[in-house]
């Protein structure tokens, strides 16, 4: 079965941290399509980022190949590819990586263009922040897999979703989890 692997949180989390994790222990997460990286191979533009990166995503699902995107979860493409990849019969796993401010994220993404990364403009990750669940709640149902990782220490995973069910794992509550387990269950 193919697999679409869908690696998600703000800008700053460390979604290509934790990929790297998951190839680490070896996951298969087919051809790995990285709007970031993509970026930086075409001088930073970040919408012809954008738009190779949906280019990439069609051919992998029209030739039923498995592949990993890691996104914002900031527009609607990922619906959109999660109810195509659902359609074409993909196996689809979502690994949600959370941080409970925008501080965080803003330093993060600071430390990263200090050290030659790229820059995501402040206004853009405080929206995103403050937006970060909508897309998320209407990902869930179509997934086969959640997962949700905090990364204020490294990553530790603290929540998964079974079933419908959202289940706490360990001890550790981070704020971010404690707000979205609140509104995962307002809309149940």
């Amino acid at each position: 079965m193919n697999k679409y692997t869908i690696i998600a949180g703000v800008n700053g989390t460390g979604k290509s941290s934790f990929r790297g994790v998951l190839e680490g222990q070896r996951i298969n997460l087919g051809q790995i399509i990285d709007p970031d990286l993509i970026a930086k191979e075409n001088s930073n533009n970040l919408f012809l980022a954008s738009k190779i990166a949906v280019q990439k995503i069609n051919t992998c699902l029209k030739n039923h190949i498995s592949f990993t995107q890691e996104t914002t979860l900031g527009g609607r493409t990922v619906i959109s590819t999660a109810k195509k990849a659902r359609i074409e019969d993909y196996n689809i796993s979502l690994y949600y990586i959370g941080l409970s401010s925008s501080d965080e994220s803003i330093v993060r993404i600071e430390n990263r263009v200090k050290k030659g990364g790229h820059n995501i403009p402040t206004a853009d990750v405080i929206r995103r922040f403050e937006t970060r669940f909508n897309t998320l709640i209407e990902l869930i149902p179509l997934c086969d897999e959640v997962q949700f990782y905090d990364n204020e220490n490294g990553f530790v995973k603290v929540g998964e979703i079974l079933n419908g069910t959202f289940y706490f794992l360990g001890n550790y509550r981070p704020k971010w989890l404690l707000d979205f387990y609140n509104i995962y269950n307002s809309k149940k």
